[in-house]
């Protein structure tokens, strides 16, 4: 419990006890002699200022700055207005009740807000970087790249890089929720905000802090409440709306029946301040947003960042979901499985293609060179061009070397034999004179059957697979995992077309997620309602452009967090309608004169516990891993 709430707590003690004793002394008429209405208004105002001080404080500054109509004005209107008919008790009872209810939701907002907290705690305070033979800790942001930092037993890991010597176990539960270490040992790929935690390991630092790992996270968790879903917008226009419509009926309440129906003043005011009391916005104000950190905070846990509310909103309301392939549902840990080289050996084919790949860090040109394994003379090439979904264009010496799919064949009007293997086949050719094709294979995630099942069986109707592959390729892998719907031979442009067509079809009742990993990815992942990357492993493209992003690339947990969302929503609409109903019903006894302060006590303090206590059942996570 920080230090403000504390002393919110033990003002709010203080004041009870003053409170009490003194309704006890007056109620049972200790007192030897009668006590004067001054005295007792003076005996009263201290309890009430101890609690409420601060809310009259806030008041009246929000009576200077221009913004008068908030909870803060409506409290002390109220309690001054039973002060005013003699309604010493009830005047302190609601500002004390109103502070518990103050209480209640900044300890309940401190609870959400905790995973979150957790979170901001991955950021490093230091980087042990090597210079001139000697260790120097410095600020993260002042490494650049390509220096080496060091990296000890129990220390966060600043910045992201390549590991080149040692091995450890790193701890990655703050970022993806999975408390099993991870293994890493020269060659590793490391991402900053891990926890190191055995062995001393050097890393070779590939990318400056603000463009980091860490960064990038702490810039989306910050940045997440700003963006607010529909139900958050409507309840903040109509807070803005309501209070004033509330205070000038409470206005009208308490001069109205006096004036011309010559009704007793102190009655009809008093009933003016129940119905103020009543007629706050708190548990609506409080509790939705409260609702949706709460979710957010809830997806933090199992290591999935939603940058905004509003697409907290959208997932609840998404019944089709369109995956790409590669580094999706399957690993992207491509292996040449077949080669068939016409006129030359396999070594020279490799080779070849090896050498065409050679610049390029995409899994299948990795797959080549892998399979190649000798060393490459890369001076040999002069010049290379990527062709956006079809292969690779090198030049070596006075040759030109292709190598990609039958697409590419085809524009260079190059004659080659196809081949009808299952996986992704490479095609090579050398001044258009066809020398042969690689088959490169894919192996699916672990997960993915099963969450393409957990997806089913919580209502998403409707399952599509896009991808670049062979039509033989990407429905073997669609059957395999259940893909109702699956597009094959795509092109990066195709994809977002199919997206949109599948947008055209829902007509905008209902959401479409697209879950992608690559930088071919980004267009479709800002097309889609939401967009859902893969953060270990994807591109910073795609996590830039995604709408949430999955820390450790698993698919499975796309399920949990749309039943994060679902339950939000179910929350959210719950506390809502309470609060209306409540409110409608108590506000119309105190209109009439049914309702006391103390029922108007809790339409207001009583109803937003309630609805805050409702909010943080949000953070409890069922989890699907």
């Amino acid at each position: 419990m920080n230090k403000k709430l504390k002393f919110l707590l033990t003002r709010i003690i203080v004041s009870a006890i003053l409170y009490i004793g003194l309704a006890l002394v007056f109620h049972l008429e200790v007192l030897p002699i009668s006590t004067p209405w001054w005295a007792e208004l003076l005996l009263y105002l201290i309890p009430f200022l101890i609690v409420g001080g601060d809310i009259i404080g806030k008041a009246v500054r929000g009576i200077i700055n221009g913004q008068v109509f908030d909870e803060n004005f409506l409290m002390t209107i109220a309690t001054f207005g039973a002060f005013g008919i003699s309604e010493y008790s009830e005047a302190v009872a609601v500002m004390l009740f109103y502070q518990v209810g103050e209480f209640f939701q900044t300890y309940a907002v401190n609870r959400s807000r905790q995973s979150i907290t957790e979170m901001m705690d991955i950021v490093p305070e230091f980087a042990n970087v090597e210079r001139d033979g000697k260790l120097l800790k410095v600020d993260p942001d002042e490494v650049s790249i390509g220096e080496t930092i060091v990296i000890k037993p129990g220390e966060k890991i600043p910045l992201d890089g390549t590991v080149l010597t040692g091995t450890s176990l790193v701890d990655t539960s703050a970022l993806t929720g999975e408390s099993v270490p991870v293994q890493v040992g020269p060659g590793s790929e490391i991402i900053s905000g891990c926890v190191n935690n055995n062995g001393l390991i050097k890393i070779k630092v590939n990318k400056e802090f603000e463009n980091s790992t860490v960064s990038k996270i702490l810039e989306l968790v910050e940045n997440a409440s700003s963006k607010k879903a529909k139900m958050e917008n409507f309840i903040t226009k109509f807070a803005r709306y309501y209070t004033p419509l509330v205070v000038a009926a409470a206005l009208l309440l308490a001069l109205v029946p006096p004036l011309f129906a010559g009704a007793d003043w102190a009655e009809w005011i008093k009933r003016a301040c129940i119905f103020l009391v009543i007629s706050c916005p708190c548990a609506l104000v409080i509790s939705v947003p409260m609702s949706f950190f709460g979710g957010i905070g809830a997806a933090s846990k199992i290591g999935v960042l939603v940058k905004g509310s509003n697409y907290l909103e959208a997932l609840a309301e998404m019944e089709t979901i369109v995956f790409d392939k590669t580094g999706t549902l399957t690993k992207g840990n491509f292996k040449v499985t077949e080669t068939h080289p016409v006129g030359i050996s396999e070594k020279e084919l490799l080779n070849i293609a090896a050498l065409a790949e050679g610049y390029s860090d995409h899994p299948i040109s990795k797959s080549i060179k892998d399979a190649y394994g000798g060393d490459l003379d890369l001076s040999q090439i002069r010049d290379t061009k990527e062709i956006s979904g079809h292969g690779v264009e090198a030049y070596r010496g006075n040759q030109t070397i292709h190598a990609g799919n039958d697409k590419l064949m085809k524009e260079m009007n190059i004659k080659y034999q196809p081949c009808d293997s299952i996986g992704t086949i490479v095609y090579v050719a050398v001044d258009r004179r066809y020398i042969g094709s690689i088959v490169i294979a894919d192996t699916i995630k672990e997960d993915s059957p099963k969450a393409i099942a957990e997806l089913k069986a919580i209502g998403v109707n409707k399952t599509v697979m896009l991808t670049g592959d062979k039509k033989a390729v990407g429905e073997a892998v669609a059957k395999k995992l259940g893909i109702d719907v699956v597009y094959t031979e795509l092109l990066p442009a195709d994809k977002v077309n199919k997206v949109e067509a599948l947008l055209g079809e829902l007509q905008g009742k209902k959401k479409l997620a697209f879950t992608g990993d690559g930088i071919n990815d980004a267009p479709v992942l800002a097309r889609a309602d939401i967009g859902i990357a893969m953060g270990s492993l994807g591109s910073d493209a795609a996590i830039e452009a995604a709408d949430v992003v999955l820390m450790d690339d698993n698919p499975l947990k796309i399920a949990s967090i749309v039943q994060i969302a679902r339950k939000t929503l179910r929350i959210v609409k719950q506390n809502i309608t309470f609060a209306l109903v409540v409110k409608a019903v108590v506000l119309l006894m105190g209109a009439f004169g049914v309702a006391n302060m103390w029922e108007a006590v809790f339409a207001d303090v009583g109803v937003s516990i309630i609805a805050i206590l409702n909010s943080i059942r949000t953070l409890r996570v069922k989890k699907f891993l």
